[in-house]
């Protein structure tokens, strides 16, 4: 019943999702703060009847929203159905096999070689430095290539490229491939990408809606780029679903973006508490590597990764591990509320 393709794919492994409540859950990078209380007043005076009716196919209203936001044009936005799907959609627009191999980062999101396996593109995976950051010069030797794509900051390890090697990379690369900046998390600490794409035509930002706006439920993530890169886009999206984005969700994220003045103020919270954190566990001598994410990447040196996350785990305390040569002795820790990482803090110095 099921053709080559499918049985053939390896699909992304999610981070664990308890149906219970009885864990402290920082594992899968969510915001452990409140949407825009915004919501709340909107949600009680939602008019229910519009839900009959199919949402706006153009995004138009969150499209100049982000617009706004960013001061770029609404021609230079597209909307999806969270920003993996926005991901799906440009390895489909953008990266084709027939000329070359898509580059990313040895260690990194690990739904891009799922994306490879999926649309048939060839990919090469580029070794991260021996700190775990990434060298631009890496991505440049292969002269090859149908494109590259980059978190920023990295994930798992939450490392920052500035803003300054971003522009480099664009200077140096071919300028008829397409270069995806994926910046999940660029909002707890980096300088987004977004100013250069008036200056370069093959490059494309992605964000969401789910990290810094604690809006993970809703699923909307967002693309901005040259209005040729978005149209592409667009070609995509109704050639596979006109619909993907639905109203409420459409009305949660224009109000959302607009709550400026909240979503710094909880950002704020998660930088000091990361801080925090960090320095916390560098003191009782763990690794930890330098992070502008929501989350940190830390290792116990003597001690197996696995072993930590099992062991937390047993305490009630869930954090992510990842079972890759080369990073199998680190964990991922989420940042949540202060209260949260003191509960972690406690179990680590008693466990470890």
């Amino acid at each position: 019943m099921f053709s080559k393709k499918m049985k053939n794919l390896v699909p992304y492994v999610p981070g664990e999702q308890p149906q219970d409540q009885g864990y402290i859950k920082l594992n899968t990078n969510e915001n452990p703060y409140p949407p825009s209380p915004r919501i709340d007043k909107f949600l009680q005076t939602f008019n229910t009847k519009k839900l009959r009716l199919y949402p706006d196919p153009l995004f138009l209203e969150l499209r100049e929203a982000i617009a706004e936001k960013y001061k770029i044009k609404k021609d230079q936005v597209f909307i999806g159905n969270g920003s993996d799907e926005v991901l799906a959609f440009s390895f489909y627009a953008f990266f084709d096999r027939s000329r070359g191999k898509l580059m990313f980062p040895e260690f990194t999101y690990s739904f891009y070689p799922v994306y490879c396996d999926l649309f048939n593109i060839n990919y090469q995976k580029i070794p991260l430095t021996t700190d775990f950051s990434i060298d631009i010069k890496n991505f440049l030797h292969n002269t090859e290539s149908c494109g590259i794509i980059l978190p920023n900051p990295n994930a798992p390890t939450g490392i920052l490229l500035p803003l300054k090697k971003v522009r480099d990379l664009l200077d140096r690369y071919i300028d008829n491939r397409v270069i995806i900046i994926d910046e999940a998390y660029i909002d707890f600490g980096g300088e987004s990408a977004v100013s250069l794409i008036d200056k370069y035509k093959n490059l494309l930002v992605i964000q969401t809606f789910s990290k810094s706006r604690s809006l993970a439920g809703i699923r909307i993530g967002f693309a901005m780029g040259d209005k040729a890169l978005i149209d592409a886009l667009f070609v995509v999206k109704d050639s596979f679903n006109s619909y993907p984005a639905n109203t409420l969700s459409l009305e949660i994220a224009k109000l959302a973006i607009s709550d400026i003045k909240y979503s710094d103020s909880v950002i704020k919270n998660i930088i000091k508490t990361r801080e925090k954190l960090s320095d916390t566990l560098k003191h009782i001598g763990w690794n930890v590597l330098p992070s502008t994410a929501n989350f940190v990447f830390a290792e116990k040196l003597g001690i197996a990764g696995e072993k930590i996350y099992l062991k937390l785990k047993e305490k009630g305390v869930l954090v992510r591990y990842f079972n890759k040569p080369g990073i199998n002795n680190f964990i991922r820790i989420t940042i949540g509320t202060e209260y949260e990482i003191d509960v972690l803090i406690k179990k680590i110095k008693a466990c470890f």
